[in-house]
């Protein structure tokens, strides 16, 4: 669980610094457009932070970290968030600067939705597979204690 608590806390502080990085290069650069990087700040602290916050409450309901395929879905996931938010920081910075953004940027960044999505399917495989081990363990509903006269 810790795990997930500590990503969230660096995606938060990155997520915050990230819009900073927005608001003061713009205005370095006497930019007024749009940019790929008003939207990193939105990712980071959604995809990130949030994300993480979500799945720390489902781990502690669900006792999700001691998976093998929730360290799966960690180190994809974070890859994810991290090519994506990279390639969104390469091609913001490009626009502002008014250079040419590189054709790889596009194919990278579609690799990091691609492990997004690798890692949000290891967590809704491993989710089920928790729901259906606490389905068949839970007790059934009894019936009332009956009471002695």
């Amino acid at each position: 669980m810790r795990k997930s608590y500590y990503a969230a806390h660096v995606y938060m502080i990155v997520g915050v610094i990230s819009g900073l990085y927005y608001r003061e290069f713009t205005k370095a650069n006497h930019f007024e457009g749009d940019t790929q990087l008003s939207l990193i700040h939105t990712h980071l602290l959604a995809l990130g932070m949030l994300g993480f916050l979500i799945v720390l409450a489902l781990d502690k309901q669900f006792q999700l970290s001691g998976a093998k395929l929730f360290t799966y879905f960690f180190w994809f996931y974070n890859a994810g968030i991290a090519i994506t938010v990279a390639m969104m920081f390469v091609h913001g910075t490009e626009t502002v600067l008014g250079s040419h953004v590189p054709e790889a940027v596009p194919w990278i960044a579609g690799l990091g939705h691609t492990l997004l999505t690798v890692g949000l399917i290891l967590l809704f495989v491993l989710l089920g597979k928790r729901l259906n081990e606490s389905a068949t363990t839970e007790p059934a509903e009894s019936e009332p204690a009956k009471t002695s006269a």
